[in-house]
């Protein structure tokens, strides 16, 4: 989550020029939390003398396009990484001399794993500020407007696959739709390439940093044996991160259904609107498609929380920051004093284009929330299935387990660079923070991440919002009967599951062709 957390992807949030945070956890006093920079100057060249820090606001935006050098701004990273950073303790303090700046921001990180051995800090990103800002305020990133799924590991054959298309773009023009295979990309086979050269061609075509750029793609369509060529022209797409709300009568109930896919400035103006519909339309439930969403903006989260809950949110808290034991009662990128996220009850106005601040929110009141997931949600996702669990509504998760991030960060500018380093963790109303491992799905809960729910599928055989779609069919199958659907396994649901795992396991990105966690979104196997 930011504080921005965004963000968010994994993942973002506080007023005009104001600093933003984003992920999965909480924030300081404001709702958009972007970190910000000293103004710092220097003639010579500073130097790194092992366990000394010089402050972080003296070395900014000394940058080696300007006056200053590439030292300066791997010093600067250093200063603010110990200053900052949620486990500074725990980065190893090495001469940043032998890294480029962002080799050396790769190596400011703790090493440290979760329970379950998976690496605590896996949301350590950079993008260039130009495309953060972009991404975050409008939700423009320059692509083809596919969102795809990377599968890869270690005996694992490496598949694309297109979870969806956004309306109105280069994909959706080509009828590259959900479900289609990328076999090829500019020439090189998807499933075997395997050296620095075919991997970097594979990065190059499927994300794009420039508008007219063009990809050849060969793709394998859904319920089709032969691969089709398509050449796609990259433009600077509008992502819609609410794209999808619905009402569905039952036979006992009316049932509200919404895609929430990017917690970014834009969608504050899609919830209102998805939820201003679903409230007249009366809904007694509700199903969150979080499958794709990577995180944002916690401001989001919060407010959505208020719009589901409504007066149950009354005085209670969403998310309580907690930063590194340098700073147990001050916020160290704004300074302010620590104080709880609450339930945001008015809109921020993040972009005044699309929804001015200080409207009040509509509400469902709701005392229960169903929740899709997969390992590709993240951040503020999770903080809103914490935040809600921690005053008491029920939350039935059915899918998969989510990524386990309950930290945040405020993306923070330097040299034309933003940073993203986790600075803070969040808890909810209940003192309750500890989802490293994710929230996983379960018809008997044990564990405090153990959620009421079941185990499904992401069914890219059908559209999103369709009621036979795997993860859809199954939360429609509790809400109706009261417990999880009997599943006959086959050689296909088998697959499937296994996928699923493969998923987890291998820490699938689910991206939008752009920028998120890493720069090299394809890996070369090992």
């Amino acid at each position: 989550m930011f504080l921005k957390d965004y963000f968010f992807r994994s993942l973002l949030v506080s007023g005009v020029l104001a600093l933003t945070a984003c992920g999965g956890s909480g924030s300081s006093n404001g709702s958009n939390s972007f970190a910000g920079n000293g103004n710092g100057n220097s003639t010579s060249t500073p130097t790194w003398v092992a366990g000394e820090f010089t402050s972080h606001t003296q070395l900014a935006n000394q940058c080696a396009a300007g006056s200053g050098s590439a030292m300066a701004e791997k010093l600067w990273l250093r200063s603010y990484s110990n200053d900052t950073y949620l486990w500074y303790d725990e980065i190893f303090d090495q001469d940043p001399a032998p890294f480029t700046v962002l080799e050396y921001f790769d190596e400011l990180v703790t090493t440290a794993v979760t329970p379950s051995g998976k690496l605590k800090d896996q949301f350590h990103f950079s993008m260039s500020a130009e495309e953060w800002e972009n991404l975050s305020t409008s939700g423009s990133s320059v692509g083809f407007g596919f969102n795809i799924s990377i599968e890869q590991g270690v005996g694992v054959e490496r598949t694309i696959t297109i979870t969806y298309s956004d309306p109105n773009t280069p994909a959706a023009n080509a009828n590259v739709n959900r479900g289609a295979i990328i076999v090829e990309v500019d020439g090189v086979n998807v499933a075997s390439a395997n050296d620095a050269a075919s991997i970097d061609t594979l990065n190059h075509g499927l994300f794009p940093s420039e508008d007219g750029q063009e990809s050849v793609f060969l793709i394998r369509d859904l319920n089709s044996e032969e691969p089709r060529e398509v050449t796609l022209t990259a433009q600077t797409i509008i992502s819609d991160p609410v794209p999808l709300t619905k009402v569905i009568e039952t036979d006992i109930n009316t049932v509200g259904y919404m895609v929430f896919n990017d917690h970014i400035a834009t969608a504050e103006k899609g919830l209102y609107d998805a939820v201003s519909t679903l409230k007249a339309a009366n809904v007694d439930e509700l199903v969150i498609d979080f499958r794709y969403n990577g995180g944002g903006y916690l401001a989001l989260a919060s407010q959505l929380g208020y719009m589901v809950a409504g007066n149950q949110t009354v005085n209670r808290t969403f998310e309580q920051t907690i930063f590194n034991d340098k700073y147990p009662n001050t916020n160290p990128v704004t300074g302010n004093s620590l104080s709880p996220t609450p339930f945001y009850q008015e809109t921020i106005g993040f972009n005044d284009d699309y929804i001015r601040g200080g409207i009040q929110l509509p509400t469902l009141n709701l005392s229960r929330i169903f929740v899709l997931t997969s390992a590709g949600t993240c951040s503020a996702s999770e903080a809103f299935i914490n935040g809600l669990r921690g005053i008491g509504v029920e939350v039935i998760q059915i899918g998969s387990t989510t990524c386990g991030k309950p930290y945040g960060f405020y993306p923070t500018d330097n040299c034309d660079t933003t940073y993203f380093t986790v600075q803070f963790k969040g808890v909810n109303d209940q003192g309750f923070g500890d989802y490293a491992d994710g929230f996983s799905p379960s018809d008997a809960p044990i564990y405090q991440t153990d959620i009421q729910g079941c185990d499904a599928v992401d069914d890219l055989t059908k559209p999103l919002g369709d009621q036979q779609e795997g993860m859809f069919s199954t939360a429609m199958y509790y809400l109706e009967n009261g417990q999880c659907p009997e599943v006959i396994a086959t050689e296909e649901t088998t697959k499937a599951a296994v996928k699923q795992f493969i998923d987890y396991q291998f820490s699938v990105e689910d991206t939008r062709a752009r920028s998120k966690f890493s720069r090299n979104r394809i890996l070369l196997n090992k």
